[in-house]
Formats: structure tokens, sequence, C-alpha cells
């Protein structure tokens, strides 16, 4: 069992105050099909070293949370089917079984914060499941970004969560919310899930100031930049539309609840879409890592 360990490439970034942006690994274990789900993760790394950034994906390996997975532990989790899923309470049951796991939005952000990591990129985050009112199904990532000062770039929530009540609640949690570009908070697969939101920024130097502005203040949240996927890119929302219709309807009539819903409206979506969804939650990953490393590149030249 060992504490968190952070790479010396990382390490060193972080120390010199370059530009390091920060990857979860559950979208390596649980939110891709293989072997699409290292293709991207390397792809991911890649793409922010030839912008002039570091990248550090997070991930449990053998029990140890690793802050800059090495190229043969990012493998290891790819080609691991039975690799856990760790949020926060689990890092140290994971480090006690020494287990694999990929790391949520809620463990990512904390480790990457313990690691002085600035900026995190990821696809979307945890909300509010529909029903929670009765079940008080809600992500742990949101009470994890509201104690965790970092800038967090996502396209919203998956549109299979409430997202109205995902909104309040990230107001109650006083977590400041950015859309970047826009006054719509991003649907995941679609550019607009029909949401307004308060603030918008328009370049990733306002992003850098609404940080400075926040850390003068002393506030622990994160601050999330809601990043839409070009609207070139996005699933049509029609379909969308249809196949979340039918993805819960097929929920509802064979019983799935629980832990097991979300896995199976995902996969019945990319059923229903050809596999589109697929091909869009990859541009979606790859649209908020390009603001990330610029987000990054603008709090490093602040």
């Amino acid at each position: 069992m060992s504490l968190p360990v952070v790479s010396e490439e990382v390490r060193q970034a972080v120390s010199d105050g370059r530009p390091v942006v920060a990857l979860e690994s559950t979208i390596i274990t649980h939110g891709l099909p293989r072997p699409d789900n290292g293709e991207v993760a390397r792809a991911a790394e890649q793409q922010i070293r030839e912008a002039g950034a570091v990248p550090a994906t997070i991930g449990v390996v053998g029990g140890t949370a690793v802050v800059g997975l090495r190229e043969a532990q990012l493998d290891r989790l790819a080609s691991d089917p039975s690799a856990a899923k760790a949020s926060v309470r689990d890092l140290p049951i994971a480090a006690a079984k020494r287990i694999n796991a990929g790391t949520t939005v809620a463990a990512t952000s904390f480790l990457a914060h313990r690691a002085g990591i600035r900026v995190f990129a990821t696809g979307g985050i945890g909300g509010v499941h529909h029903g929670a009112a009765a079940s008080f199904d809600e992500s742990a990532d949101l009470v994890a970004l509201a104690a965790t000062p970092l800038v967090v770039v996502s396209a919203g929530v998956k549109s299979i969560l409430d997202v109205a009540a995902t909104l309040e609640r990230l107001e109650t949690l006083n977590i400041p919310v950015l859309g970047y570009r826009t006054l719509r908070f991003p649907g995941f697969y679609v550019a607009d899930s029909g949401h307004p939101i308060e603030h918008r920024a328009d370049a990733p130097e306002e992003v850098a100031d609404v940080v400075t502005a926040r850390d003068a203040l002393g506030l622990p949240a994160a601050v999330l930049v809601a990043n839409p996927v070009p609207t070139a890119e996005q699933l049509d929302p029609e379909l969308h539309d249809r196949a979340l219709a039918e993805a819960w309807r097929l929920a509802a009539q064979q019983g799935v609840s629980g832990h097991e819903i979300t896995p199976f409206l995902l996969d019945r979506i990319r059923t229903a879409t050809g596999g589109r969804s697929l091909a869009v939650n990859i541009a979606v990953y790859r649209n908020n890592i390009a603001l990330a490393i610029d987000i990054a590149s603008a709090l490093s030249a602040a």
C-alpha cells in the first residue's frame, strides 16, 4: 500500500509552472469499448504533448494511485476487464486490496489537486439522476467539485441525467459555471441541453481571470467550464431524443435500475444510433482537451 505517486514528468512540469492537463481513467476502464479505449487514451496524451503541454492521466494500478500514468500502466488499465471504478471513497479500499481501478471525475479531481495540477479535462461530469428526490441518487462528482479548486472542462452532463436538477445542485454547492462561448448548458451528445446558464467566457484568458479571482477570494470550488461539442459533430438532436426515450422505455420494461441504469441507457443509445454516439463521445473528449490545454496555458502565462 502506498500514497499517490506523481510521475517525475508531471511533478517537474507543475514545479516549473508549465501547463499540465489532468485526464481521468474511467473513460478507459468503463467509458469506451476495447480497443477504442486504449487508442483514445493514447491519442489524448499525444494531443496534449503536441500542443506543448504535459498530460497527467490518473488511475489506480495495483492499488497505487498514480498521477501521470506510464504507457505500460495505461495499457494495463485499458486491457483489464475486472478493473474497478473508483470514486474518492473507494481510493483507500482500492489501495488496501491492491486492485486496478479507473478514477472518476471526483477521484481524478482529488488526486490532481493533491499533485498541484490546476486544469482537468473530461467528457461530462456526473450529476443528479432522475428520481433522485426519492432515491437520493446523485453523483459524488458534485460534492468533490465543491471542495476542489480546479478548472474542470466538460460538455455538461450526460443527457440521461436530470439536467435541471444538476444545475440547481451546482448553484447550491457554489460551483461557478461558465459556458464557453455560450449561455446554453451543453447536453454532452448535443450542443444544447435546453437549459440556460448565467455566465460565459469567450477566451481561455477570461477563464484564467475567473480562476485568479476565485483563488484571491479563497473559495474552494472548481470552476466548471461547460464546453459544447461543435454542432457539426453533435448527435442529431431528434435522433438523440428518440434514442433516449426508447432507452428509458426499455429500462422500465426490463426493470433496470440502480448502478446498472447508466451503462444500460448508454449502451441502448449506442445501439439505436448505430454507433454514432460513440463517435460523438470521442469528439466531445477531444474538444474538451483542446480547450483545457488553452486554459492551462493561459494560467501558466498569468
